[in-house]
């Protein structure tokens, strides 16, 4: 995630507060995802953004994830994510995000 996304998630969070924010991600591979939820829930763990040591511990989730599907217009998303959710390796992706929810998600 690079610092000016770290930047405004902060600052998100920080204007309507964490349990108002969830962080949809579309990373190809499941620890790309990972990392980057990581960030959002427990701090950058590179220690070089805005987020470095900053556990904001947000909601967040991969846009091929059910939870994320579920809310979504079924003809919209078949039209933007269908395609990439056929290449992608979804079960990595979830499991990936599902133990970043787990291990550091406070909302």
């Amino acid at each position: 995630m690079d610092l000016e996304n770290q930047r405004r998630v902060k600052e998100a969070a920080e204007n309507y507060g964490g349990e108002n924010v969830i962080v949809i991600f579309g990373a190809a591979e499941g620890e790309a995802a990972g990392l980057a939820a990581e960030t959002v829930t427990n701090g950058d763990p590179t220690f070089a953004g805005p987020l470095a040591g900053v556990q904001l511990g947000l909601r967040a989730f991969h846009c091929v994830e059910q939870e994320f599907k579920s809310e979504v217009d079924s003809s919209v998303y078949d039209e933007q994510i269908g395609m990439m959710e056929m290449v992608l390796n979804v079960d990595e992706i979830v499991s990936e995000m599902t133990s970043i929810r787990e291990q550091y998600c406070k909302y």
